[in-house]
């Protein structure tokens, strides 16, 4: 029964504070003459990363290690298939021109990666020191190009800067606090019942700790700033592959279960495959917009949401299942 009121109170958090966290972080965009697309990938993906982070450094200190590899995949399909399936049935959204160019191919070059790096069946402390690395030379790359984005925002600021902060910081905290709890009823809900470590993190906790980005994301379109939430789905999409999956290895080193490489991390490199591939489409399909975007719509959700929902069909009917 406590179980199930940790899942209430999570859901009912998630709900309030992802109204205020994208509200602050819109307001932190304009005043910073940054671009929402910018700031997704940044703050809010890096916030919305927080979950998955600390479940991963957790995970990783108490020997479950697997859990914390399954958090990091399995959010990345959740991303996708979940969050902006979701999102772009809920309402259509507008992908900036750069996105389509720069980050899709930005996350895909980092999935390979990823999967170069597991394709051994281990991950250890080189595999994790080198994921930092890059990294690094993303957040650089990041910051390049908020120099050049500077002050190119038309919005007026929709709250004073201090007051933005103050929204946003009690958004992000709450987001986090409200997944977690829904993480925890959960989980214990899942132990209980003899699911395996690594099914867990894949599903119940991926799940939970994408809840975040599945509550900006849908909030972020509801209220007209569509680009955060492909930013923050994109940025958290790399942040989980960058520092959640290298946390395991620099503990490590971690022997993986043969179905990461065999399952679950060829369906986080076709979800990634398959937005890239509608944006271009959507691109080449249509006459750019004033801002140089184009829309995706819902028959893009329907299919993000059944390749998510296959996904998790064959984790709970057919676990032994290989690509």
């Amino acid at each position: 029964m406590l179980d199930l009121f940790y899942i209430v109170v999570g859901l009912t958090g998630l709900v309030w504070s992802s109204d205020k966290f994208v509200e602050g972080a819109a307001a932190i965009a304009n005043h910073a003459g940054m671009s929402p697309l910018l700031i997704g990938m940044t703050i809010v993906s890096l916030g919305t990363s927080a979950p998955e982070i600390v479940v991963s450094l957790m995970a990783s200190l108490s020997g479950s290690g697997e859990l914390a590899v399954g958090n990091a995949l399995g959010s990345n399909i959740t991303n996708v298939g979940l969050v902006l399936g979701v999102t772009l049935i809920i309402r259509a959204i507008a992908i900036d021109a750069s996105a389509t160019k720069r980050e899709l191919p930005q996350m895909l070059i980092v999935t390979l990666l990823a999967g170069a790096l597991m394709v051994d069946g281990s991950l250890s402390a080189t595999d994790g020191a080198l994921l930092l690395s890059v990294l690094v030379l993303f957040l650089v790359l990041l910051a390049r190009r908020g120099d050049t984005e500077a002050s190119q925002t038309t919005e007026p600021p929709t709250l004073p800067v201090a007051k933005a902060w103050g929204v946003f910081t009690v958004g992000l905290v709450l987001l986090v606090l409200s997944s977690r709890a829904l993480v925890f009823g959960a989980v214990n809900i899942a132990t209980a019942l003899g699911v395996s470590e690594l099914v867990i993190g894949l599903t119940i906790v991926a799940i939970g700790t994408s809840l975040p980005e599945l509550a900006a994301s849908v909030m972020s379109a509801l209220k007209g700033h569509a680009d955060i939430a492909v930013g923050a789905i994109v940025g958290s999409n790399v942040f989980n592959l960058l520092v959640v999956l290298a946390i395991p290895g620099i503990f490590g080193p971690l022997s993986l279960n043969p179905s990461v490489m065999s399952r679950d991390w060829p369906v986080t490199l076709l979800t990634a495959g398959v937005l890239m591939l509608l944006a271009a489409l959507a691109s080449k399909r249509s006459e750019p917009s004033s801002r140089g975007s184009n829309e995706l719509g819902r028959v893009s959700g329907v299919l993000l949401v059944t390749i998510y929902t296959t996904y998790m069909g064959i984790l709970i009917f057919y676990p032994d299942f290989a690509l």
